[in-house]
């Protein structure tokens, strides 16, 4: 035994530079990920087991807030934390630019992951990480023994790793890496929305984001007792082999010292991202977005929802509570918007216009009587993590849309609002909140324009006298007190250029799919 272990020691054969590669990636990209998913918790730092997401209901929270039943005492958006760059990325509140890199890194983990498992089963080295026999369990049972006990497992048990550690990095890469990429997608809106019987795989949404967090738990710690065990557990043999390929005892202080660096750097690398995004918020959005854009349009951007045509939800599971994330504007905002109000919309008219040979304005006794009405049971997705299920009755915008002729270069649909703005990008006074569909998914079928919900009126708060639905998409793309709708060349000429208000503001993507 003394004879091979000595033999793989020196040929570098346990630990080629391939597999050393991918770990130091690996430990650079886990990090970003946990770090950007808790600026993601933050933003509605509560967990649930099922879609309603109701005050009181949640399993664990990291807020002393109470939420009072009332709607709009307490909106979605003072609920938010802002917590520090030096504990998630990027910090201060910054949701949007924290779900860009979480999009991000996640294409580049799963990327780096699939080198790995490929370079392990083409080199054979599967057969270190693999159990063959279920000897391993109790002689995993017999290391963990003497852990406990704060010993260790002679070296001997090390060929080059003991049993524990063995069925512990099996379960890490081909059980809990999976199940993170299984749980994931669950929060896009686009995949829920394609696939609504995909969530319930996991108990719903809100059971898989928990799902996900706990795997997110369970790493954290793994990292943690797999860094300790490093520098507890045979060090003068462990560290050379992972820094150099080779078990070298004597080679142990300069193992030592490349670990302490490359940890420091690694460290600081994650650091470094928090302070260079906040440095320059819009090139850090156009940056980060713009390189997770492929996979967008390779997956995410071909689904569109069919959670009213596969009828995923009944009344049955309608929410007895929905969150809202603004406030109805003030008479100072939209005197405009009061005025109708008053009327109870009477005198409202839709506009619908823009690039167009002529433009229309229907009222809502216009739209009831001269367009289908469509009627879907779904699930509101925000992207601050909360969900939603409501029927929503109204008419599809593209019914809407065919009333009018668009003029060569009309390429998407911008929908503007009575309501303003919560703040903007460069802290000019708030303008009229807006947002820009590509011509696509504003020709959904579940995109409509909605008056009721769950069979009523539009509460204030949930936007009358027509509220925006799409539901392949996140919430800050639905605008609430529609004024007008119309048709644009480019939304890169409209307010800040980035696709709506929540873009502008917010640094979010015009496609919220993801």
């Amino acid at each position: 035994m003394t004879s091979l272990l000595h033999s793989a020691a020196t040929d570098g054969s346990w630990f080629p530079l391939w597999l050393r590669a991918a770990h130091l990636v690996n430990f650079l990209l886990i990090g970003l990920l946990i770090r950007s998913g808790w600026e993601i918790i933050a933003s509605h730092p509560r967990l649930y087991w099922h879609n309603d997401c109701g005050p009181g209901t949640e399993w664990v929270k990291f807020t002393k807030d109470e939420v009072p039943l009332e709607i709009g005492a307490f909106t979605a958006r003072d609920d938010q934390r802002s917590w520090s760059p030096l504990l998630v990325l990027p910090g201060q509140g910054k949701i949007g630019l924290g779900r860009a890199w979480h999009a991000l890194v996640t294409s580049l983990w799963v990327l780096n992951g699939a080198v790995y498992v490929t370079l392990l089963f083409a080199t054979g080295a599967w057969r270190r990480i693999v159990p063959t026999s279920w000897s391993i369990l109790p002689q995993a049972w017999d290391s963990l023994k003497i852990y406990a006990g704060f010993g260790v497992p002679s070296i001997e048990h090390f060929t080059p790793y003991d049993a524990l550690q063995k069925l512990m990095y099996f379960t890490v890469i081909f059980i809990w890496a999976p199940f993170m990429m299984l749980t994931g997608p669950v929060m896009s809106p686009a995949v829920v929305g394609r696939f609504p019987r995909y969530a319930k795989v996991f108990g719903g949404r809100q059971a898989a984001r928990s799902l996900h967090f706990l795997g997110m738990i369970f790493i954290s710690f793994f990292i943690v007792m797999h860094v300790t065990l490093v520098f507890v557990v045979h060090p003068r043999y462990n560290l050379p082999h992972m820094m150099f390929g080779v078990g070298d005892p004597a080679r142990f202080a300069q193992a030592l010292t490349v670990t302490l660096i490359g940890t420091l750097i690694v460290v600081l690398l994650w650091l470094a991202a928090s302070y260079w995004t906040l440095s320059d918020l819009r090139r850090s959005q156009r940056i980060l977005w713009s390189a997770s854009e492929p996979v967008r349009r390779l997956i995410l951007n071909r689904f569109r929802s069919a959670q009213a045509a596969k009828h995923a939800f009944t009344e049955e599971d309608i929410s007895p509570f929905h969150w809202v994330n603004t406030r109805t504007p003030t008479k100072e905002e939209s005197p405009e918007w009061h005025a109708l109000r008053a009327d109870d919309f009477a005198g409202y008219r839709l506009e619908v216009g823009g690039l167009v040979a002529e433009p229309k304005a229907y009222s809502l006794e216009d739209l009831r009587t001269r367009f289908p009405v469509q009627e879907n049971i779904t699930m509101h997705t925000c992207m601050q993590g909360w969900t939603g299920i409501a029927k929503w009755t109204g008419v599809r915008l593209r019914d809407v849309l065919a009333t009018v002729e668009p003029l060569p270069g009309a390429e998407y649909v911008m929908v503007e609002s009575f309501g303003k703005a919560q703040h903007m990008h460069d802290a000019r006074p708030v303008e009229p909140y807006y947002t820009c569909l590509p011509k696509d998914v504003a020709l959904e079928d579940e995109t409509i324009l909605a008056w009721d919900m769950n069979g009523m009126p539009l509460h204030d708060m949930f936007g009358p006298p027509l509220r925006l639905r799409i539901e392949s998409m996140h919430g800050y793309k639905m605008v609430k007190w529609v004024r007008s709708v119309s048709w644009i060349h480019d939304y890169a000429e409209v307010g800040d250029g980035q696709g709506g208000t929540r873009e502008d503001s917010g640094y979010q993507h015009i496609n919220a799919r993801i």
